[in-house]
């Protein structure tokens, strides 16, 4: 799930590893389509989507390996 806080900030939640992290950086502007890094390091690739797509959304995001 990609939501965004109180104060702005965006973050996603892995439901299968109970983990909430920010989201630090975007490859895109808008987000959709491309690839997010969390706090922790973790790269996301996500689904190509409307930039007007509100929030909270469940989505499937990809886990990308760290060696790409």
């Amino acid at each position: 799930m990609i939501r965004r806080n109180s104060e702005g900030v965006l973050s996603a939640y892995i439901a299968k590893k109970d983990l909430e992290e920010p989201i630090v950086s975007v490859e895109n502007e808008p987000m959709w389509g491309g690839r997010v890094t969390l706090a922790n390091g973790w790269q996301l690739e996500l689904p190509a989507m409307s930039p007007e797509t509100t929030l909270p959304i469940t989505v499937e995001a990809r886990r990308l390996n760290e060696a790409q």
